[in-house]
């Protein structure tokens, strides 16, 4: 009785085991499969991997990384065992002649993601990834950069929605960045957020990295153009081509500053500080030499401020 128990006991122990390992396992998207660990040392995973219902009852061989195993794997329904973070690709081929028919590719994540090694963190406040919008159209640009040591780190996937409506997105040619155009009215309030995840690999291990954010939150004006001067104290510039109209509506406000001669607009001494919403300014100080600095943001949302646009002031030779 004592031993049926045990046998009893042994069974469902490992049928709780390899339904919680199923647990583990979600299918990201076509060929590839993720396989979530603790980090832990040690952690041993049985990944169950399928040829294809085509090939039921023909002689299946499995590679591993284009490698045959050892011992040999076959069939069209096998489990290959993954420790602790050993994925990798796994193809199926027909016969003797070793034919391709298909492969899956075993990813693991650890569980929970807390552990990110590919991708660097821009700062505590913004995460690894920053994301910027010139204005309400619903277009924005989101980049990342990877660490020293995972610099060839491809992008698996990218996935954007707001309230479980897809975003269309488009990777830049470098791997480093995503553009995405949301379909959204620049008028219309933002009742949801924006969110961005970008699954990223380096070999077998993946990391996912998401951002969450209003639209409102990451517009940053463009810089202002056409900044002059006349009369030799009466600056001017005009608001940014990519700026939404009406400027009634979408209006900005501006902040300007003279920094001493020779210093960049970023400098924290200043010979004057002020904010307008007017498209000029005009000086009432004597310094005869200095830099001029202008900067835009929208004045509802106090988002993001646009770059400086500055000009510098030698005397009677002004360069903007």
């Amino acid at each position: 009785m004592q031993t049926l128990l045990l046998i009893y006991l042994f069974a469902v122990v490992c049928w709780a085991r390899i339904d919680s390992n199923q647990e583990n396992i979600e299918t990201l998207m076509d060929n590839v499969v993720v396989l979530r660990v603790p980090y832990d040392h040690g952690i041993v995973s049985n990944v169950p991997l399928t040829c294809g219902q085509a090939y039921i009852n023909k002689p299946i061989f499995w590679k591993k990384n284009g490698v045959e195993l050892t011992p040999p794997l076959e069939g069209n329904q096998v489990t290959v065992v993954v420790t602790e973070m050993d994925g990798g690709n796994y193809s199926c081929h027909l016969g003797p002649d070793k034919e391709y028919l298909n492969h899956t590719v075993i990813l693991v994540q650890l569980d929970p993601d807390n552990r990110t090694v590919i991708l660097e963190k821009k700062s505590p406040e913004e995460g690894h990834i920053h994301c910027s919008a010139p204005n309400y159209k619903g277009s924005f640009h989101c980049t990342w950069k990877r660490t020293k040591h995972r610099s060839h780190a491809p992008v698996l996937l990218v996935r954007a929605e707001r309230y479980l409506e897809s975003i269309p997105c488009e990777l830049d040619a470098d791997g480093s960045g995503v553009h995405c155009q949301d379909a959204a009215c620049p008028y219309k309030e933002e009742q949801y957020r924006i969110s961005l995840t970008v699954y990223i690999h380096s070999y077998a291990r993946l990391e996912a990295y998401t951002k969450s954010f209003y639209l409102r939150e990451i517009v940053r004006p463009a810089v202002l153009p056409n900044l002059r001067i006349s009369q030799g104290k009466n600056f001017s510039w005009d608001y940014p081509d990519s700026w939404e109209k009406p400027s009634t509506f979408f209006g900005l406000h501006f902040e300007i500053k003279a920094v001493p001669y020779g210093h960049s607009c970023h400098s924290g001494e200043f010979i004057m500080f002020n904010r307008t919403e007017h498209t000029s300014y005009e000086i009432n100080f004597k310094p005869k030499k200095y830099v001029f600095c202008v900067r835009a943001q929208d004045k509802h949302t106090r988002g993001p401020w646009s770059q400086w646009s500055q000009c510098t002031v030698n005397k009677h030779e002004v360069r903007c």
